[in-house]
C-alpha cells in the first residue's frame, strides 16, 4: 500500500518534525488513513507541493471549509492540502464499496471538484498518474524556479489569487502571491458565500472585508 506513492513523492525538507494524526471521529475507518498517517502526518512533500494535515491543521482548517462549502456541510472531512491553497477531503456524500470518495476544494476558482477515487487509489493512482491534473505540479515548478526564496512552502502559507477567478481574476503568475492560509481561505470562503448566488456576468463593483467580519 503507497508504494507509488512513496516512490514519486519525496519528502522535502527531509528533516521535519513528527506530527500527530488528526483523529476524527469520520476518518477512522478508512482504509489506508492509518497507514499513512501514522508515519507522515503533517508532513510536505515535494517542498510544499503536497502536505498532508495534522491534528493540528486539520481542525483548525474544517470549519473553514464547511463555511466556504456549505452546501457540502457535514459531509466533507479534509485530509490534505496543496501549494495552492486547495483541499483535498473525503466526501461522506459518495461513498463506493464502502469507501468514501476523494473531492478537491479549490478557493481560488469557488469549485468543488469530484475525483473518482477513495484515499488510497487517490495517493497510489490519481497523484501519480494525474500529478499535474491533481496538484498544478507544472506550475509548481515554474512558480518555485521564479521565487526560490519561498521554496520550501511553509505550512502556514500558500500561493493564492490575489483576485479570485470567480471575481474575474486572472488565471495568470501575475495574478498569484504567497499568503497566510488562514486568512486566504478566511477571504475566498466569505467572498464565494457571498457571491454564489450572483447571476454570471454581473459586475461586482467593490469588495470591503473588515475586521468585523472575520471568525
Amino acid at each position: 500500500m503507497f508504494e507509488r506513492f512513496h516512490s514519486q513523492f519525496r519528502l522535502l525538507p527531509s528533516v521535519q518534525e513528527a506530527a500527530s494524526p488528526w483523529h476524527d471521529a469520520r476518518l477512522a475507518n478508512v482504509a489506508g488513513y492509518e497507514d499513512l498517517m501514522v508515519s507522515y502526518a503533517g508532513a510536505s512533500f515535494e517542498n510544499g507541493l503536497y502536505r498532508l494535515h495534522s491534528s493540528a491543521t486539520g481542525p483548525a482548517v474544517q470549519p473553514g471549509v464547511d463555511t466556504a462549502f456549505p452546501e457540502y456541510a457535514r459531509r466533507l472531512v479534509v485530509f490534505a492540502f496543496d501549494w495552492l491553497g486547495r483541499q483535498f477531503a473525503l466526501d461522506l456524500g459518495r461513498v463506493e464499496s464502502g469507501e468514501a470518495l476523494v473531492m478537491m476544494l479549490e478557493p481560488g476558482t469557488g469549485e468543488a471538484l469530484e475525483t473518482p477515487a477513495d484515499f488510497v487509489a487517490f495517493h497510489d493512482q490519481e497523484l501519480i498518474d494525474y500529478r499535474d491534473a491533481a496538484l498544478a505540479s507544472d506550475s509548481f515548478a515554474s512558480w518555485a524556479a521564479a521565487n526560490p526564496e519561498a521554496v520550501p512552502l511553509d505550512v502556514s502559507r500558500c500561493v493564492g489569487y490575489q483576485v479570485p477567478l470567480f471575481l474575474g481574476g486572472r488565471d495568470s503568475v501575475d495574478n498569484l502571491e504567497v499568503t497566510d492560509f488562514d486568512v486566504y481561505w478566511t477571504m475566498t470562503g466569505q467572498l464565494r458565500v457571498e457571491t454564489r448566488n450572483i447571476p454570471t456576468g454581473t459586475r461586482i463593483q467593490s469588495v470591503i472585508i473588515g475586521p468585523e467580519q472575520m471568525p
